[in-house]
């Protein structure tokens, strides 16, 4: 008799929701067993419920545990044993690397059909990857895999400035006075930057950021602006 994979999806979207697990009970051999919206309900159903798969939204604001890195690289250290596939509408491939060095192989787009996440379910129960259509797509045309190559040379020399600078702990007023440049000029940087890299929220930025090497947590751009002065 086939074993079933024990599986827990979470997702602070209602409709993403009802879509896995409607996506995954058509699936012979999957059982869903709980789901959460946010990161406190998940941590406590891991650990009231016996679960093997976790398909998790890497966006999901809400509860004591965060969400993005942050909580994959919880979920990583406290259920070691838990397999992840997670779901982003996110189209970086330095966000997919850095989820890769945190031991997860298998991401689903949102854009793509929902059976891609009982297919990527079915990969991680025999210990192998899966990445849906959208997410190839995005390796490919970069031509980043996982082992790893920043992309930032896409962005301009001013693009970059920008970024390093709000990622340091800057406003975009105090990068203004900083450069001599506009707000508004300032801030169209830093939007085409984001743009470029894919990345929609500050908080991705700050990811995509922290694992290029673009992140100095021993820096402090304020401290420095204050040492020139």
């Amino acid at each position: 008799m086939q074993v079933s994979l024990r599986v827990v999806v979470a997702d602070d979207h209602p409709v993403i929701l009802f879509g896995a697990e409607h996506a995954l009970h058509k699936f012979p051999g999957i059982q869903v067993v709980g789901s959460a919206r946010q990161s406190t309900e998940l941590v406590n159903m891991l650990r009231s419920t016996e679960c093997d798969v976790l398909v998790t939204d890497l966006a999901m604001p809400g509860g004591q545990y965060g969400d993005g890195l942050q909580l994959i690289d919880y979920l990583r250290r406290n259920f070691p044993k838990l397999l992840i596939v997670v779901l982003t509408m996110l189209e970086n491939a330095a966000l997919l690397k850095r989820l890769k060095e945190l031991g997860v192989t298998s991401v689903v787009n949102k854009a793509d059909d929902m059976s891609h996440i009982a297919l990527a379910v079915q990969h991680v129960g025999r210990r192998m990857s899966y990445m849906s259509p959208s997410v190839k797509v995005v390796l490919d045309g970069l031509r980043v895999n996982f082992a790893g190559r920043r992309d930032d040379s896409k962005l301009s020399r001013r693009e970059l400035e920008v970024v390093r600078l709000f990622v340091s702990g800057m406003t975009i007023k105090e990068i203004s006075l900083h450069l001599n440049r506009s707000i508004k000029t300032i801030s169209t940087q830093k939007n085409a930057a984001m743009r470029k890299l894919g990345i929609e929220r500050d908080s991705e930025l700050f990811q995509y950021a922290h694992s290029n090497g673009l992140l100095n947590p021993s820096s402090n751009a304020r401290q420095d602006i204050a040492s020139e002065s």
